[in-house]
């Protein structure tokens, strides 16, 4: 038995080196490839998921460690940096930010890299079913249509739903001032009426199948849908979108840096990037990945934003304390009749 107890608290320390635990967004990572990385590398990857970055955020801040790696949206990592919640990034260890797209580097909160590196785009849009909904229109204003029979859904994320309604009414998704943000509290409240619920998992299984016609999503997880089901299509409303910037950062007291950049360095190798891109439908902005990935991929409606609409999006970016007149509002369109 002692010999046992020896050997098992030797193997313990050894295990625990050759684990990767990744905090993300679900559908992030092709499953081949984690599997590829974890032969790579000898290593288990231990996958944990958030459905908003309130979510992570909330669950780092109350002591959550353990993790090795988290994708948090450039509006959470600018907070987290402030905070002094990130560890620096070895660029030595990650030949691949050559490759990252200054354009989109330009609208993050980071564009040094110095904690955080650019992994997906992601745009908010509609999805609708084809064969349900006369007349579509590419305006958040569907979301207000008496027809449709309250099976839709709204995104139960504070920013991006708001945002959305910002959008719709002309304003900046940052925005600042009160009486605009009452204002798009009261188009989410007459959304509401229209909706069947608020959701992040569900919309997409829901769409597929036809129990709701319309909603409100993210745009590579509708990618995925439309790819399969040609009876669901894609708006992209005309008066903006929101649009988000995950990004790949290592926080501090990480277990394994080492194995952390390791992961970072395979996921922007551009074969892997451009493989990766092709299965979960976001856009990385990898310019070498580009070059390799399909023309089919690029032609797909979630991925194909036309130049004059993206003039129209913008990056959530952090508010500070102004964040409090959101929450504030976004309690009022939940407690809403």
């Amino acid at each position: 038995m002692k010999l046992f107890l020896a050997a098992l608290s030797l193997a313990l320390p050894l295990s625990a080196a050759n684990e990767l635990h990744l905090y993300t967004w679900a559908d992030y990572i092709k499953p081949e490839l984690v599997e590829k990385f974890e032969t790579a590398n000898g290593c288990k990857v231990i996958i944990d998921t958030f459905d908003s970055n309130e979510a992570m955020y909330a669950k780092v801040k109350a002591g959550a460690a353990g993790y090795d790696v988290i994708l948090p949206s450039s509006y959470m990592v600018k907070l987290m940096v402030s905070e002094g919640l990130l560890a620096p990034l070895d660029h030595t260890k990650l030949p691949g930010l050559k490759n990252i797209d200054p354009s989109v580097l330009a609208k993050t909160s980071d564009a040094t890299m110095t904690h955080a590196v650019p992994y997906a785009t992601s745009y908010g849009v509609l999805a609708y079913r084809k064969d349900r909904i006369k007349n579509p229109e590419p305006s958040w204003a569907m979301l207000a249509r008496a027809d449709l029979g309250r099976r839709a859904c709204i995104l139960n994320d504070m920013r991006e739903t708001l945002g959305s309604a910002l959008r719709f009414l002309g304003h900046s998704i940052n925005t600042r001032d009160e009486k605009q943000l009452a204002a798009a509290r009261d188009v989410v409240i007459g959304w509401k009426q229209h909706i069947a619920k608020f959701d992040n998992e569900q919309y997409k299984s829901a769409i597929d199948s036809g129990e709701f016609v319309l909603v409100h999503g993210y745009s590579g997880d509708l990618f995925q849908v439309v790819s399969e089901n040609d009876q669901v299509g894609i708006l992209m409303p005309k008066e903006g979108m929101t649009m988000a910037c995950d990004e790949l950062i290592i926080p501090k007291g990480a277990a394994n840096p080492g194995l952390a950049h390791a992961w970072i360095a395979f996921v922007l190798d551009p074969a892997v990037a451009a493989e990766n891109m092709e299965w979960m439908g976001y856009i990385m902005p990898n310019l070498e990945a580009l070059k390799k990935v399909s023309p089919e991929f690029l032609s797909n409606p979630a991925v194909a934003i036309p130049d004059e609409l993206k003039t129209k999006c913008e990056v959530i970016d952090d508010v500070g304390a102004d964040l409090a007149k959101y929450t504030k509002v976004w309690d009022e369109v939940k407690a809403a009749k």
